[in-house]
């Protein structure tokens, strides 16, 4: 299983959200390979939000319209949907940023395995268009709701290393757009967050050396952020409530909010 990162840091920010804003965390299915986590009372309002995680990329659409049939009988139509779907897998990654400096031994571009690549591509992607389709309905009957998805700063300008998890959040970019346009005169909005580079247990090893210092990669990385640091869960709130707020963002749709403390908009001179 890969590494996933956002998918750590879509829990962390369910967390926050839920001391920060909301009541209650009232479903949490992980034996349907679904994290689903619902929540109540968002901006002073009876919205009931659905963050959707696949945790798994082979995502079972009859497992997945399972779980809405069950919580909608609970609880009502999806007001909000965040789509958390995210994760790489190193069978998609190379060894070198660079062809021409591949040591014998090492994974290059010719030897990405392309069951590795289909499975970042099913996560990210389809782990976003499923839930998409499932919980939509209910949204395009009553002629309102509001969709969030989870791109990435590689979606602008892709990493050395991960070109199957870049590609795969481009896709996701673009399928914002293009939802946006397909549910605009259904009264649905589609945005998505583009978060930076933020520390998790799952990438601090490749982030940080034992004694604390910053790796090479890691260095490269503040080097090209203007703001010179990480950025943290908690920033990507402020983005998430904006992006969901009916009055505040109620003309806003098919945007892509960068949250990189200005990784996307530096072009290194």
């Amino acid at each position: 299983m890969a590494a996933q990162v956002i998918f750590a840091h879509i829990k962390v920010l369910c967390q926050k959200i839920q001391r920060e804003i909301f009541r209650d965390v009232l479903v949490d299915i992980p034996e349907k390979r679904i994290d689903l986590l619902i929540f109540h009372h968002i901006f002073r309002h009876d919205f009931r939000i659905f963050v959707i995680i696949p945790a798994d990329p082979d995502l079972d659409p009859e497992a997945l319209k399972a779980v809405h049939d069950q919580v909608v009988a609970d609880l009502g139509p999806c007001d909000i949907l965040v789509n958390g779907a995210g994760g790489n897998n190193p069978r998609a990654t190379t060894d070198n940023e660079f062809q021409h400096e591949a040591a014998e031994g090492q994974k290059t571009f010719f030897d990405l395995d392309a069951g590795g690549v289909d499975f970042v591509f099913k996560l990210n992607f389809q782990g976003t268009l499923l839930p998409t389709q499932v919980f939509a309905r209910d949204m395009v009957e009553k002629k309102n709701g509001c969709i969030l998805n989870i791109s990435s700063m590689n979606a602008y300008t892709p990493l050395t290393k991960i070109p199957a998890y870049s590609g795969a959040k481009a896709a996701i970019s673009n399928f914002t757009q293009w939802l946006a346009v397909h549910f605009a005169g259904s009264g649905i909005r589609c945005n998505a967050i583009a978060p930076g580079f933020l520390v998790s247990n799952q990438n601090r090893a490749l982030l940080f050396n034992e004694d604390g210092t910053p790796t090479k990669r890691s260095e490269k990385i503040l080097r090209n952020t203007p703001m010179d640091r990480f950025v943290d869960s908690a920033e990507l709130l402020g983005g998430v409530f904006f992006l969901c707020d009916e009055k505040a963002a109620s003309a806003i749709t098919g945007v892509v909010l960068p949250i990189d403390a200005g990784f996307a908009s530096y072009s290194g001179v």
